[in-house]
């Protein structure tokens, strides 16, 4: 599987941003699910969102919950993350992730097998 992530850039405080996240490689199975993480310099990288490939369970972690929508788009095998009333925290490097599975552990960024390369969102105050 590749993952092309892109749509990272400046933006202000308040601000909205709407990264890409583009899979190809193999035929996805109704289990898959695709992640968003980030990690800000310095720390560790920290689960943002999840949806599975079939049907639309989201979860989210706390920190992004009201402000961030994880979507997709099956005919693009696209996933796309919409960050609204961005904070300086949210300052990070964002990555895709892909996984042949679903299920409790998808917050845990040791569940999946591939990784897109990136893509860096710096919010000014």
């Amino acid at each position: 599987v590749q993952l092309q992530a892109s749509g990272g850039g400046l933006v202000q405080a308040g601000g909205s941003l709407r990264l890409s996240c583009a899979a190809s490689g193999r035929t996805f199975s109704s289990s898959s699910t695709m992640g968003w993480f980030r990690q800000a310099p310095g720390k560790e990288r920290e689960f943002v969102a999840v949806i599975r490939w079939s049907g639309d369970s989201t979860y989210y972690a706390d920190s992004v919950k009201g402000r961030f929508t994880i979507s997709k788009d099956n005919a693009k095998n696209t996933v796309y993350l919409q960050m609204n009333s961005l904070k300086p925290e949210d300052t990070a490097v964002y990555y895709c992730a892909f996984r042949s599975v679903s299920g409790s552990s998808y917050a845990s960024r040791y569940a999946y097998d591939y990784w897109g390369q990136g893509t860096l969102v710096t919010v000014s105050s």
